[in-house]
């Protein structure tokens, strides 16, 4: 954000999204000096825009009452992330209709100068989105009222259906949604589990808003919790597997949510559960590292049964050719 009519119309959208902040929370969220800000003031006031200022130690600036700007006002860069976030909206089925994302472009393009509405279309007709949809998204009025529980740290009445059918009724503190690989997670202490659980948004069939209040654990990480979780939901087969690599490049290699990684100086600690070995197997030559095999003992015969199965590739193709 390098042009100071930039930073002075963020400014003025800051003020009015948040009604009063401080020049420091200012000055922070545009990446400039404190008094710096206070010369943006000056001259936002200089043209007429009634800002006023609260003086002392917890002074802070904030739009005179009444006050409103123009209903957009966006640069060129903010329109085209705007129109990039609805069209990926759009593409990933996110807890939105089609109907209310095609409303949201039509209003932003009625808006918009006659230049800049060119080159968003331009945008739109020419860049594919090549990313997968969303299983079964929830409703968006749920999702609105979990992140309003999360936020006003209230909480929750839910109707749970199970991945066996079964339906439960309880009392739920959310902590974050998640979403990944396609699915939206919402995590926090269960009162009926009495612990930290995981929970699809799809599978909620009602959540309703408790008057009971909760304090969320401090420093709680929920998108590493989900990432945990789904690594460690048991299966037939628990594995466990020592990779010969620095524990970043085996991040780099390792998708979060397939195992857990653990640093244990002289390797990588692989840990997670799988259905079939042979698939787990494959995984495990495509890192191309030197690994040990801690369990189960399986394991190592499916390794020994795909090198064999690969040379036996190898040495047919070398013949054909």
């Amino acid at each position: 954000m390098s042009h100071p009519t930039t930073r002075l119309l963020a400014m003025l959208e800051l003020l009015q999204t948040y009604g009063q902040m401080s020049g420091a929370e200012i000055a922070r969220r545009l990446e400039v000096a404190p008094r710096t800000i206070r010369r943006y003031i000056t001259s936002l006031q200089e043209i007429g825009i009634p800002i006023e200022t609260q003086r002392g130690r917890y002074g802070a600036y904030r739009l005179r009452r009444g006050f409103k700007l123009p209903p957009l006002m966006l640069t060129d860069e903010e329109a085209l992330a705007v129109m990039l976030g609805l069209l990926a909206t759009r593409k990933m089925s996110f807890a939105v209709s089609a109907t209310a994302v095609e409303g949201a472009l039509a209003k932003i393009e009625r808006v918009l100068p006659a230049l800049v509405r060119q080159r968003l279309d331009a945008v739109q007709q020419a860049v594919t989105f090549a990313m997968k949809p969303a299983y079964d998204p929830p409703d968006a009025e749920m999702l609105f009222t979990v992140t309003a529980a999360i936020r006003q740290l209230q909480s929750l009445q839910v109707s749970y259906q199970g991945w066996q059918g079964e339906v439960t009724e309880r009392s739920f503190d959310p902590y974050g949604v998640i979403y990944l690989e396609g699915r939206w997670f919402v995590v926090g202490w269960c009162h009926l589990r009495e612990a930290v659980r995981m929970f699809r948004l799809d599978r909620m069939l009602a959540v309703y808003m408790e008057e009971a209040t909760f304090l969320p654990p401090q420093n709680f990480d929920a998108l590493e919790y989900v990432m945990h979780s789904l690594a460690m939901t048991p299966s037939r087969w628990y594995v466990e597997v020592g990779l010969c690599l620095p524990l970043a490049e085996a991040q780099q290699r390792i998708p979060a949510p397939l195992a857990v990684l653990e640093d244990k100086g002289r390797h990588v600690l692989l840990r997670c559960y799988a259905q079939n070995l042979e698939w787990m197997a494959y995984v495990l030559a495509g890192l191309q590292c030197h690994l040990v095999v801690f369990q189960p003992p399986e394991l190592q015969r499916a390794l020994q049964q795909l090198a064999t199965h690969i040379t036996t590739i190898a040495e047919a193709a070398e013949m054909g050719g």
